[in-house]
């Protein structure tokens, strides 16, 4: 599982989620199962995330770098 996707479609949701944007995936199985993903978006007050179709994401795989500079700004 990648620990982060870029969003690709932000079709409902334009004030939640930036095209283009990487945003951090948080491990849900159950989620998963139902085609969805727990999404830390433009709204951080939720701090367990928000879901959405997994097919608004494409998962990547980021340098090292590249995750500890995200996971430090708070993505």
């Amino acid at each position: 599982m990648s620990e982060f996707v870029l969003c690709i479609n932000n079709r409902d949701n334009p004030a939640s989620l930036i095209v283009g944007k990487v945003y951090r995936r948080l491990p849900d199985p159950e989620a998963e199962a139902h085609h969805m993903f727990r999404i830390i978006d433009e709204d951080l007050s939720e701090p367990d995330g928000y879901l959405y179709p997994a097919s608004l994401f494409v998962p990547i795989d980021l340098p090292e770098e590249a995750k500890r500079a995200l996971l430090s700004a708070g993505a």
